[in-house]
């Protein structure tokens, strides 16, 4: 491939749980390498909460930003869009094509468009949002939000805990405004982008989360995070703030640990997420919807197309 030629990069997204690992050995075995893009994924140790292909799997098929931060290290989409960058052109180079494979969706917004431009997180000032987060709850953070940047809260859902947080960080860290930092609309120059969105029906999707959450549990995950926490782990480390941990140390730290309580509730904070992963997908432009399960000679297809022309 000449250096001139835009690199041809595969997004393959979709809400938890919804089968995009089974799908990567069943369509992407040969001339694909994997780019994480979940933001659970990248930390060492957190492998049953956060669904992590095996070590086998990742033999057969490469994959790249897995296990490359200890669990109290932040990990910004700033650092994830350089490391992509990066994998794509160490797999480019090598004739093969990146695939970029996960459910965190402002890693693929921003890969994708680039970066807003807006302050660099700063460690302190995102805990901070957090005990504020954790002591005021949801609705009064996007009061917040509202008091100082009501341009932002217009445009986001008072359930998105992510932007919410974020956007409080930008005021903080800056003294401005989220909106004074608006993201880019245009792709970036030098991709050629195949986007596959996996869907499934809701209710089916629901039921695989709860099986889902049922196997972390059987294969371990409260030992898991056991181990973690005696490491030093807590809510204070960017990693445990997750879904499938932070659940776990809440009630740890509230001191009345009910294992079915606690699995209830990361099913039903999944449930939530993957509403929300669904809303911020269906944003992207030109997304190609299949099943995972029906749709595998259609993706099959389109995958093939792509990568001839």
């Amino acid at each position: 491939m000449k250096s001139s030629e835009p690199s041809k990069v595969i997004f393959l997204f979709g809400p938890t749980a919804v089968g995009k690992t089974a799908l990567l050995f069943n369509v992407f075995a040969h001339g694909f390498e994997v780019i994480n893009a979940d933001s659970v994924q990248v930390y060492r140790g957190l492998d049953i909460g956060s669904a992590k292909a095996t070590l086998a799997e990742r033999e057969a098929v490469p994959h790249h930003l897995i296990d490359i931060r200890d669990p109290w290290e932040d990990f910004s989409v700033g650092d994830f869009v350089t490391l992509a960058d990066e994998a794509v052109s160490q797999i480019t180079g090598r004739g093969n094509i990146p695939v970029v494979c996960g459910g965190t969706a402002y890693y693929f917004r921003h890969f994708l468009y680039g970066l807003s431009g807006g302050p660099k997180a700063d460690p302190v000032i995102r805990q901070k949002v957090f005990d504020m987060l954790e002591k005021n709850g949801r609705q009064w953070c996007y009061e917040e939000l509202s008091r100082l940047d009501p341009s932002s809260a217009l445009r986001i859902h008072p359930n998105d805990v992510y932007r919410i947080t974020r956007a409080l960080e930008v005021c903080y860290t800056s003294g401005g405004r989220l909106s004074d930092y608006p993201v880019p609309t245009t792709p970036r120059e030098g991709l050629d982008v195949l986007i596959l969105g996996l869907t499934r029906p809701k209710d089916e999707l629901d039921c695989r989360i709860r099986e889902r959450v049922d196997m972390m549990f059987e294969q371990g995950l409260v030992a898991e995070i056991e181990s973690l926490i005696s490491r030093g782990a807590g809510l204070q480390w960017p990693s445990m703030k997750a879904i499938g941990y932070s659940e776990y140390l809440k009630a740890r730290e509230a001191g009345e640990v009910d294992l079915d309580s606690v699995r209830q509730q990361i099913i039903m904070d999944s449930i939530h997420y993957a509403k929300r992963q669904r809303v911020f997908f269906n944003s992207f432009p030109s997304v190609h919807w299949v099943n995972p399960q029906t749709d595998v000679g259609e993706i099959a297809s389109l995958v093939s197309s792509f990568t001839l022309n």
